[in-house]
């Protein structure tokens, strides 16, 4: 079995891992500009992301198993930004409230020296109820949606605001883990060999 890597800097994407039993043995963020391409809709997005993240980190990693996801908020066509200052916070929870939004990660899996290569886009839809403004300023205050797409942390004081969901919670917060261990043990990594952490 090749050595894990995350592709990734989230503290969430590690910490989801380690719920299942799996600890990468390497962590390697890919630095790549996510902006959006010109007509480029939600799912193509963090397909398009997931892909070149891990291929960046699996060429310098050819014999590691590189794990790599993207997690994108998409209103109809929207795609709602990874919410940088408070301003963008409040933003992004009025156009939520009271609408049902989706939340997709694109998850690549890649093995560059046998040439395998897994791609896939998990989706859940999020019903957001109507929000006051009270709510959104008391939210916004809180710091928790700086750096979070769309604004918002579900595993955090934003769960309150969700009155329905379907699909992946686990996706929402950025990593669907019944996709991501259908993929490792795709790939011969075998989740129950691990140790208990």
């Amino acid at each position: 079995m090749p050595p894990l890597l995350l592709a990734s800097a989230s503290p969430r994407r590690l910490a989801l891992l380690r719920q299942i039993g799996v600890v990468p043995a390497l962590v390697l963020p890919a630095e790549l500009d996510e902006t959006p391409l010109a007509g480029e809709i939600p799912r193509l997005l963090a397909r398009r992301l997931a892909a070149a993240k891990a291929q960046a980190v699996a060429a310098t990693h050819p014999d590691h198993l590189v794990l790599a996801a993207d997690t994108v908020v998409g209103l109809g066509r929207r795609i709602l930004p990874k919410a940088e200052t408070a301003a963008e916070v409040a933003a992004c929870l009025e156009l939520l409230s009271g609408r049902r939004h989706r939340v997709l990660t694109g998850l690549c899996l890649i093995h560059r020296a046998s040439g395998r290569q897994a791609l896939r886009v998990v989706q859940t839809a999020v019903q957001f109820k109507r929000l006051s403004a009270a709510e959104i300023t008391g939210y916004v205050a809180t710091g928790e949606g700086i750096g979070k797409a769309g604004g918002y942390a579900i595993q955090g004081r934003a769960d309150q605001f969700v009155s329905q969901l379907q699909g992946s919670y686990s996706n929402v917060v950025g990593l669907p883990l019944q996709d991501t261990a259908g993929l490792l043990a795709g790939f011969g990594y075998s989740l129950w060999a691990q140790p208990v952490i």
